[in-house]
């Protein structure tokens, strides 16, 4: 029988980097904690991100600074302007000195490469909609 408490989330990881995808695909798994289970959307291109974002039904989405040629940091801050809801955004820097620019790209959350399995786990739950929120729905 199918555990009812189960809160499931939509992630989207997004660099250009398929080794950086794979990297938080593995930190996190599938059940990161009790009664909660992830589905990991991978996009590549910046393109692929607002596309998706659109559609909707997104939790979270991991953006890496570090993607070219569009970067999550500046990819984040069109998220912001051009979609109605937008997801909640998790950074991923390469220098603590970067995290200022999440105040700019109005992310919700920084992390630090390399990706720490403890780290990024808490940093996306933390962005997580609490059971009985709306989902963000793109436009």
């Amino acid at each position: 029988m199918p555990d009812t408490d189960t809160r499931r989330i939509t992630l989207l990881v997004y660099s250009s980097n398929a080794a950086v995808r794979d990297r938080v695909r593995t930190a996190l798994g599938t059940r990161p904690a009790p009664g909660v289970e992830i589905d990991i959307v991978e996009a590549s291109t910046g393109a692929e991100v607002v596309a998706r974002c659109d559609e909707g039904d997104i939790d979270v989405a991991l953006l890496d600074g570090e993607a070219a040629p569009t970067g999550g940091m500046g990819l984040s801050r069109q998220l912001k302007d051009e979609l109605d809801a937008p997801p909640p955004v998790l950074l991923l820097v390469a220098r603590r000195d970067d995290a200022w620019l999440a105040t700019w790209s109005r992310a919700e959350g920084v992390v630090q490469h390399p990706v720490d399995a403890m780290q990024i786990t808490d940093a996306v739950l933390a962005l997580v909609p609490s059971a009985g929120t709306a989902l963000a729905t793109g436009h």
